[in-house]
C-alpha cells in the first residue's frame, strides 16, 4: 500500500512539473494595448537624401495603444480630469529626439524622454519628463519635468478606436498628433537649426 501511495504521489508531482514546463513554453498572448512606434519623418527609414544616403530621423515616439472598447466618456472618467496620466497605456510613453528641438519655446536637447498628460475639458497639458524608467504614471515626479505645454484639443467627426500618435511635418518642424475617441490634440515641435 505504501508503494502504491508513493507511486501516485510521484506521478502527481511529475504531472504538475510537466504542466509547469508546458506553460513555460507557451508564448505570451497579445497585449490588449500593443506597442507601436512613429517616426519623424514618417517615411523613415526609407527616406534618402539626394538619392544616396539615408537621412537620420529627427524624432520617434514609442507608446502603447489602448482601445476604446465600447467605453463611453474616456476623458473625464477613465482618464480623470486634472490628474497626471500616462499618454497611452502600460509603460510610460517614450519620445526620443535625435536633434535639438523646441517645445513651447523651450530648448529640448537631443535625447530620450517620457511623456505624460493632464486632461481638462478644453485642453491638455503635455509633459516632457526625463525619468526614462517608469511604468505608466505611477512613479511620475514633477521635479524631473523638462517642459509642460498646454495644447488645445478639438473634437473629431470620426471616432478613433485605438489610441494613435504620429508626426505631421510643418514649415518649422512637426506636430505630434494625438488621437483617441473623438478627441484630437496637437503638440507643435520646432526644429532647432
Amino acid at each position: 500500500m505504501k508503494l502504491l501511495v508513493s507511486l501516485v504521489c510521484m506521478l502527481a508531482f511529475l504531472s504538475t512539473d510537466a504542466q509547469k514546463n508546458a506553460d513555460a513554453q507557451k508564448p505570451p498572448t497579445l497585449d490588449q494595448s500593443p506597442m507601436d512606434m512613429s517616426y519623424w519623418p514618417n517615411n523613415y527609414p526609407n527616406l534618402k537624401l539626394d538619392g544616396k544616403a539615408k537621412a537620420s530621423p529627427v524624432a520617434r515616439v514609442i507608446y502603447s495603444r489602448p482601445l476604446k472598447s465600447n467605453r463611453t466618456m474616456l476623458f473625464g472618467k477613465v482618464i480623470p480630469y486634472g490628474q497626471v496620466w500616462r499618454l497611452g497605456a502600460n509603460e510610460a510613453t517614450e519620445i526620443e529626439f535625435f536633434r535639438n528641438v523646441k517645445i513651447g519655446g523651450k530648448l529640448i536637447t537631443k535625447g530620450r524622454y517620457t511623456m505624460y498628460y493632464i486632461v481638462e475639458q478644453n485642453m491638455w497639458t503635455i509633459i516632457i519628463n526625463n525619468d526614462n524608467y517608469s511604468w505608466g504614471h505611477f512613479s511620475y515626479k514633477s521635479a524631473k519635468d523638462v517642459v509642460r505645454k498646454n495644447i488645445d484639443i478639438d473634437k473629431n467627426n470620426d471616432v478613433v478606436e485605438a489610441f494613435t500618435m504620429y508626426f505631421e511635418e510643418t514649415r518649422s518642424g512637426a506636430n505630434l498628433v494625438i488621437l483617441w475617441d473623438d478627441v484630437k490634440g496637437v503638440l507643435p515641435i520646432t526644429l532647432v537649426k
